[in-house]
């Protein structure tokens, strides 16, 4: 096991999360000043999802042509880039193109990112290491809110913070080795189609997780708000579904090694499912933080699963053109969550968030109960599984 690389990686992907952390929230409120209604709001919180799918087909090519660590390095540093934009040119239209390159460039980083740290880890170890990378990943979304509280959101101090957090994250890669080896055309995005058909529950979770963390991030505060509470207050209820999410995936990752993964997984969807519809009833009294903290946790806990069950069937290429349909996924739910959600939040109901979540978890409870997982054959380049490369 390559200790180096593996932390090296993780808190390059983790510079990600806080950045995002301080920068959606911050855009979600400022288009909220600036008077546009929960459809613009979603819309802007989608249109990443555009860049996610563009981002899945080209990062296992490029991976391939100019390599896995330098390819993030330039991710990272223009990704650095398009924000510092945000905070210079504030027009929604403008803000539409940028969050657009965003969603390419962090893409290709999570990508590639996530396909390395599973390719490092050894498989008695891998819940517990993903689950790490997982805990992580959520504490730095959590650092985001908490400090733009502490910072405001009347300047554009966040968006700078942001920047510089992404700087940080491409220099931590220098050096690095231990990256899966990738083929052009074997890494590409193509297959998606058939990976949900061999893997729907992981498919359906990491879209279900996708749009929750949209949702989270940029909705959320929104719905607070409207809800009757403070923009402090409503920040906090993100804090505290991050808090959930950070706290429990370590648990849930070092379960994941001892118990059956798939009655773990199912075991997440009935408690997403179920503090979902809490939400709207329990809002208003003290119940609803205990509640909130299942709700990240159990959100959180399907994305983990599924990025352990990935990495246990797939090394090399192949893991990277899993990670790639993840990814492709993952814009799937980031366009559909905000934009359903903030279409029946403006036009149905107030409580859409939770009730369109709770509706995901439904789905996700029965297919896992239907279709169960297939058993494990590890597929990819043939190398060895328990790595130290």
């Amino acid at each position: 096991m390559r200790w180096g690389p593996y932390f090296a990686v993780c808190l390059s992907v983790i510079s990600i999360g806080l950045a995002l952390g301080l920068t959606m929230p911050l855009v979600s409120l400022r288009l909220e000043g600036w008077g546009y209604g929960n459809f613009a709001i979603g819309v802007m919180a989608a249109t990443p999802a555009a860049g996610v799918l563009l981002g899945a087909l080209i990062a296992g090519r490029l991976a391939a042509r100019i390599g896995t660590p330098r390819l993030m390095r330039c991710c990272l540093l223009s990704g650095a880039f398009s924000i510092g934009l945000l905070a210079l040119l504030q027009s929604y239209p403008i803000w539409l193109v940028l969050r657009l390159l965003i969603g390419v460039q962090l893409t290709v980083v999570f990508i590639l990112g996530e396909s390395w740290i599973n390719q490092l880890a050894i498989e008695k170890w891998r819940g517990r290491l993903v689950a790490l990378y997982g805990t992580g990943y959520a504490l730095s979304q959590l650092s985001g809110p908490v400090l733009l509280t502490f910072i405001g959101t009347a300047d554009d101090r966040g968006f700078w913070i942001g920047v510089g957090l992404l700087v940080c994250g491409s220099l931590l890669l220098l050096g690095r080795g231990g990256a899966p080896k990738v083929d052009p055309h074997s890494a590409s995005g193509r297959g998606l189609f058939a990976f949900c058909a061999k893997l729907p529950a992981i498919a359906w979770a990491v879209v279900l997780f996708a749009g929750f963390e949209a949702m989270i991030l940029t909705l959320l505060p929104v719905y607070g708000v409207r809800q009757g509470f403070s923009q402090a207050v409503a920040l906090s209820m993100v804090t505290v579904v991050v808090v959930g999410d950070a706290l429990l995936q370590l648990p849930i990752g070092w379960l994941a090694d001892r118990v059956s993964r798939q009655s773990l997984f199912q075991a997440c969807g009935v408690v997403l499912l179920l503090s979902s519809l809490g939400i709207p009833l329990l809002l208003h009294g003290p119940a609803i933080w205990p509640v909130l903290v299942l709700f990240g946790a159990s959100a959180g806990g399907l994305f983990t699963l599924s990025l352990i069950l990935i990495g246990e069937r797939y090394r090399d290429d192949q893991l990277v053109r899993a990670n790639a349909h993840i990814a492709q996924l993952w814009g799937i739910g980031c366009l559909i969550g905000p934009l359903t959600t903030g279409a029946v939040s403006q036009w149905v109901s107030g409580h859409a968030l939770p009730l369109m979540m709770a509706l995901g978890a439904f789905g996700f409870v029965i297919l896992v109960w239907r279709k169960g997982l297939p058993p494990v054959e590890v597929q990819g380049s043939g190398l060895p599984e328990a790595s130290g490369r």
